[in-house]
């Protein structure tokens, strides 16, 4: 294809984007369900060419901003306290369903060695970030529900690349180490810890240095691709070092971003990051033409290996789901032994974490990457795009329903002193407090009564509103209701002046700046 040609599908796939995204919200539907097969009737349009995915690129390019993306914005004191949940999932749960999908397709296949259903039980395992955060970002969960799905999903694909790269190894050599295996997983964890930590505390020095709010957020952005790259070429976890790098990352940026910085680096990451995300299921659904066409039609297919690809997508469903079910089951018995405080899920929110195991991009890649004398090539390539079609269209879909239907609520207790309200007074006392120390002259006159009056209010409106929310629930919406109301009444007149020449266009942006910040508090603070 010529590269003016591979731009403008680009742009068609753009737009395309924005129009089922359109349609997706018009009709209550996850995003990633639309894309994914609004991609999938694009790719079957009469004349449209053949999307042919280079599995290195595609993991090189999406996997390092969308994994910084998730741990970016990872809570990381929830995911301390989950970590062996969450490790639980990421592992364990990736192993056992592996092992599940090698012997279930063995015994439907046997003609494929069993290195080779080992490698397909590694591509379909492990659920995908990507995936997770399209359709848990349009659900409600509890905070320790979403901890564990958001944290396994950063941290699994590293289990499932080890085992994959160890089961192809074996059917191409006919040898395998669990020694060996055991050993390259440990490096390569510990390895990619090192490597994200390093890139992190490079960051942080680089961005204090930088005064340039730009040079700032083109340096965030390029540090996803450092730590996977650099992870990489250092024979580690590329995977573990972007995760260590965001998680480092995103505990800092607090201190060492300025608020205009923060503003307008979350405004551009925000866009490239549902660009991207956008991108990786129109692909994964527009690539599918060309192996349709290589298997001899859609039919012959779902004639040849429509039956086992559908036991083998069961199989790894109920294997996840057993998994979850068992761990939590033995957590509730040493619960009941005194061995541990950590209360179980329960059989409804284990139901939930069992269910949400949509894969996407990285099961893609990797089945794509397989080698060309891979013995069952094409139906591990099969089962790879069978298994992201129905979880991502059938769990992603029912996901929502099924957790209003089983009404989840949070039961974890409280692990901070405060509240969000007890949290804003504590700050406007802060606040209240250095306005007062510089408020008298040496004298003791009073320099500034205004502004000394007005953190006097917010102090005592944040002291009043702290542990009352629902008393005062009513007029806060009605005050910032007014505030809103007087902000686009200042956004007219501002427009007005400009249009009949009475500023410029530099007056007009500073002012738009200060209505926006005022209108982005005043939202902030109604919700």
């Amino acid at each position: 294809m010529h590269p003016v040609q591979t731009f403008e599908l680009l742009m068609v796939m753009l737009v395309a984007i924005i129009a089922l995204h359109f349609l997706a919200h018009k009709f209550g539907l996850p995003p990633a369900v639309a894309l994914l097969a609004g991609g999938s009737l694009l790719a079957f349009i009469p004349g449209a060419p053949t999307v042919s995915l280079d599995p290195e690129l595609i993991l090189v390019v999406f996997l390092p901003p969308l994994l910084m993306d998730g741990a970016w914005f990872t809570p990381l004191a929830h995911f301390r306290r989950h970590l062996v949940g969450i490790c639980s999932l990421a592992v364990g749960a990736v192993i056992f369903t592996t092992a599940v999908v090698a012997v279930v397709t063995h015994w439907l296949v046997p003609s494929l060695p069993w290195a080779a259903c080992a490698a397909l039980g590694a591509i379909v395992s492990p659920p995908d970030a990507v995936s997770a955060k399209a359709v848990l970002q349009r659900v409600r969960l509890p905070k320790r529900l979403a901890t564990l799905l958001e944290g396994e999903s950063l941290l699994n694909d590293a289990t499932g690349l080890v085992l994959f790269r160890f089961a192809v190894a074996a059917a191409i050599s006919g040898s395998f180490s669990m020694l060996d295996a055991v050993g390259s997983f440990a490096v390569l964890t510990i390895g990619g810890v090192a490597v994200g930590a390093a890139i992190g505390a490079l960051w942080v020095l680089l961005v204090r240095k930088l005064l340039d709010e730009y040079l700032i957020i083109a340096a965030s952005v390029l540090t996803c691709w450092l730590a996977y790259i650099a992870g990489e070429m250092l024979h580690v976890s590329g995977v573990i070092a972007t995760v260590t790098t965001g998680l480092v990352c995103g505990w800092f940026q607090h201190v060492v971003f300025s608020a205009h910085v923060r503003v307008r680096a979350v405004g551009f990451w925000t866009v490239f990051v549902f660009l991207l995300e956008a991108l990786v299921f129109i692909l994964i659904g527009s690539s599918l033409r060309g192996v349709v066409e290589r298997m001899g039609g859609l039919g012959s297919i779902v004639e040849q290996m429509g039956l086992p690809i559908l036991l083998i997508v069961l199989a790894m469903t109920l294997a996840r789901l057993a998994w979850v079910y068992a761990s939590d089951l033995l957590l509730l018995l040493l619960q009941r032994l005194g061995l541990t405080q950590k209360p179980s899920l329960g059989l409804k929110s284990a139901t939930i974490v069992g269910w949400a195991g949509m894969r996407g991009v990285v099961t893609l890649a990797v089945a794509l990457s397989l080698p060309e004398d891979m013995p069952g090539r094409d139906f591990m390539l099969i089962s790879a795009f069978a298994v992201i079609f129905a979880t991502v269209l059938i769990q992603g879909m029912t996901l929502g329903p099924l957790i209003r239907w089983l009404g989840v609520k949070e039961v974890e207790a409280r692990h901070t002193r405060f509240s969000r309200s007890q949290a804003e007074a504590a700050v406007a006392q802060a606040q209240l407090a250095t306005v007062e120390r510089h408020a008298y002259a040496e004298d003791g006159g009073l320099l500034h009564p205004k502004l000394l009056a007005q953190y006097q209010r917010q102090a005592s409106a944040a002291a009043n509103y702290s542990g009352n929310e629902e008393h005062y629930a009513a007029d806060v919406q009605a005050h910032f209701n007014v505030v809103l109301a007087a902000i686009a009444a200042g956004r007219l007149e501002l427009i007005r002046l400009h249009r009949a020449g009475e500023i410029d266009d530099e007056t007009l942006h500073a002012l738009e700046h200060d209505l926006d910040l005022e209108e982005i508090s005043a939202v902030a603070a109604k919700s």
